[in-house]
């Protein structure tokens, strides 16, 4: 039973497989995004607007070593993916058992380096002022739980190439609802302050490993690993790495985008500037969910059908996420042009922030509608198993042309320049993504009896 659900992403209708795969992914990114919003949502009013400025800190450090297993897993997934679109189940498991021992070794390596380095790290990443204190306080006992958040994401990709979908949508939503739980009780009734924001994130990704440990170790799963297959194998691992890079530089950007924003915000417009980026980063992280589904859901799919030669499938699978993609983005456009006051509100009562972040949202997403093409596109390349292409795509917007006019853009605009430097950076990087995925389709998505 469990490898006719992995051959279902061969045979089954494109249309109805995407909804399949996208909704469960769509509402776990969901509970993920909410679990992120309700939190800051819950600091900003327990405990202060400077701690969503603090937390706004640590985030890309924790979630790029986090991402560390997001990249082993998705890179992973792309080969597992394919091993099951050609029946090569050995290749599926040793893949596997490799992912769970690169994302162990790595991660535990980098926390140990970012807790004997924590002040320099934090202040470089703009924890400057009354920031620090409740930024060092959060980030310490956070980085104790990037390992295990690190294992869950890695895993959490794997659980969805093998065409379960619902599961995966489960190990996103279980740590979400337990960390708001446990935020509840530690910041606002034993008043714990940022250490009980931090310990109710930490226990919520041991719960999350909790689940997924019991789904490998039941009947659910198809991918039942010894330990033989934790071994290193030196094939197997380049492959993953060169795939899994993708998402690391993309995750090793947005830290870096932070970097530069948190600095150059703090210097233009003090701590209102970066509190009001920090709102601003949240509702990316929520509002975009159904497009960052669709893209999820996409990636089995594509994986599975090109591993088993069914190109006319890959070509169908990726209009339709194209399409389903942007029209949810346009929805998303709307609803965040028309509301911005009221959802600041919703994180704080700040008269300054209040003043200025709903203007600051709206060029933020600007140009949401077209970014679609860029993320689907991107994530066709990864899919397939081409790294570099994935690669390049994928930085395009932060790396290419983002970080560049940041850095331009504010000397001769003020802190104008930061803003619009949002929906610029949108456009050319959709433009260069369409280029090369109309390309790429012209080219290679031939059918075999052609």
């Amino acid at each position: 039973m469990a490898k006719d659900s992995s051959q279902d992403l061969g045979t089954q209708p494109i249309s109805k497989l995407l909804i399949k795969q996208a909704v469960p992914a769509s509402i776990g990114i969901l509970v993920m995004s909410l679990n992120i919003l309700v939190d800051t949502i819950f600091v900003g009013n327990w405990i202060g607007s400077t701690a969503i400025a603090a937390i706004n800190v640590v985030l890309p450090v924790s979630f790029f070593i986090a991402a560390l297993g997001m990249a082993i897993g998705i890179g992973g997934s792309s080969i597992i993916s394919r091993a099951l679109g050609g029946n090569n189940y050995e290749k599926a498991l040793k893949t596997f058992g490799n992912q769970i021992t690169l994302t162990l070794v790595l991660t535990l390596s980098l926390v140990t380096v970012g807790l004997l380095f924590a002040d320099g790290i934090i202040e470089s990443f703009g924890g400057k002022g009354g920031i620090f204190e409740p930024a060092k306080i959060y980030y310490e006992i956070v980085l104790y739980g990037v390992p295990l958040l690190a294992l869950c994401m890695m895993a959490n990709t794997v659980i969805r190439a093998e065409g379960k979908p619902k599961f995966a949508m489960y190990a996103m939503m279980i740590p979400s609802v337990s960390n708001l739980i446990m935020d509840y009780i530690f910041i606002y009734v034993m008043d714990f302050g940022m250490a009980g924001a931090a310990w109710a994130t930490t226990l919520s990704y041991g719960i999350c490993l909790a689940f997924i440990i019991w789904f490998f170790v039941s009947k659910k799963s198809e991918l039942k690993i010894d330990f033989a297959h934790l071994g290193l194998n030196f094939p197997i691992v380049k492959e993953i790495t060169s795939l899994g890079f993708v998402t690391l530089s993309r995750q090793a950007v947005v830290s870096v985008t932070y970097l530069f924003m948190n600095n150059i915000l703090f210097d233009l417009g003090g701590e209102t500037s970066v509190t009001s980026y920090a709102i601003a980063g949240r509702m990316l992280m929520f509002a975009m969910f159904p497009v960052l589904g669709v893209t999820q859901g996409f990636l089995p799919i594509a994986g599975f059908n090109y591993g088993a030669e069914n190109y006319h499938r890959v070509k169908e699978t990726l209009n339709t996420a194209i399409k389903y993609a942007a029209i949810l983005a346009t929805l998303v456009f709307i609803v965040l042009m028309i509301f911005p006051e009221s959802i600041t509100r919703m994180f704080t009562t700040d008269a300054d922030v209040v003043s200025q972040a709903p203007n600051d949202m709206r060029w933020v997403f600007a140009a949401t509608p077209i970014i679609a093409w860029q993320l689907i596109g991107a994530a066709y390349f990864q899919a397939i198993g081409k790294a570099v292409p994935a690669l390049l795509l994928t930085l395009s917007r932060q790396g290419f042309f983002f970080i560049p006019l940041i850095l331009i853009l504010p000397k001769f605009y003020g802190e104008f320049g930061v803003w619009i430097s949002f929906p610029i950076s949108d456009v050319l990087a959709t433009i260069v993504t369409a280029y090369f995925l109309n390309r790429e389709v012209k080219k290679n998505l031939i059918p075999k009896d052609v």
